[in-house]
């Protein structure tokens, strides 16, 4: 069966799919010694492809890896402001891999990595239900009324936020820690929605996405998931 190029070259880990879509409109995508001007060009995986003259690498088993993020890294292969990225940082030894979804500069905790890019995009849409958690520090006054009514969700400058459940940890003096659910993470929006009912976020660390946790990893470090593990928890929603 045939499938978009673009898909293609994600599911081979080359980039993610809308990376791929750029790729092809500059017309760095050949298909058997033609250049390929759209991404509304499809294939079946026989083909010869080259990317930039060279060819693309053969189709992997699909791998997910579990990374702590640490504060002052940016989820990104590439930044315009020179500042450390999180592909740059990683232990030796991994493929080439895409993250799923993004942590900001200064967040941290659970950031998934696969060597699947069209798994990534899948793994990212709110569509599936998953759920992530986060353990965020606060200062300031917390008004318990006030972050209940988080769970109707909020709109702050035009920007529509969905619901979000906040419980309180543990208080000591104007710090608070709170564990914060939400099934979608817009940029930044644990740290914009707390701003808008006086609450100042000093430390926020992603402890769950879906069924994956973070568990006892330490920042910087990477652990696979087991294939085994990957497939129960992946297989019958999700192409491996």
């Amino acid at each position: 069966m045939s499938e978009r190029l673009a898909k293609y070259m994600a599911r081979l880990g080359v980039c993610s799919r809308r990376e791929a879509e750029e790729m092809i409109k500059q017309e760095r995508v050949q298909v058997n010694g033609e250049v390929v001007k759209t991404p509304a060009f499809n294939v079946e995986g026989s083909e010869k492809i080259l990317l930039d003259g060279e060819r693309l690498p053969q189709k992997d088993i699909t791998r997910v890896w579990l990374y702590y993020k640490p504060v002052g890294l940016v989820t990104s292969h590439r930044d315009e402001k020179n500042r450390q990225t999180v592909f740059a940082n990683l232990p030796a030894g991994l493929p080439r891999v895409i993250s799923v979804g993004r942590l900001d500069l200064n967040s941290e905790g659970l950031l998934l990595l696969t060597n699947n890019g069209e798994l990534s995009r899948k793994l990212e849409l709110p569509s599936n239900g998953w759920l992530r958690r986060y353990k965020v520090r606060v200062h300031g006054f917390v008004n318990e009324k006030k972050l209940q009514d988080l769970k109707n969700g909020t709109e702050i400058d035009g920007v529509k936020y969905g619901a979000i459940n906040a419980i309180v940890e543990t208080k000591q003096g104007t710090n608070t820690w709170l564990m914060i659910t939400l099934n979608e993470g817009k940029n930044r929006e644990i740290r914009r929605v707390l701003k808008s009912i006086g609450l100042e976020v000093s430390r926020l660390i992603r402890v769950s996405y879906g069924p994956f946790q973070l568990g006892a990893l330490k920042k910087g470090e990477v652990k696979e998931v087991p294939t085994k593990v990957l497939r129960e928890q992946l297989g019958n929603k999700f192409e491996l």
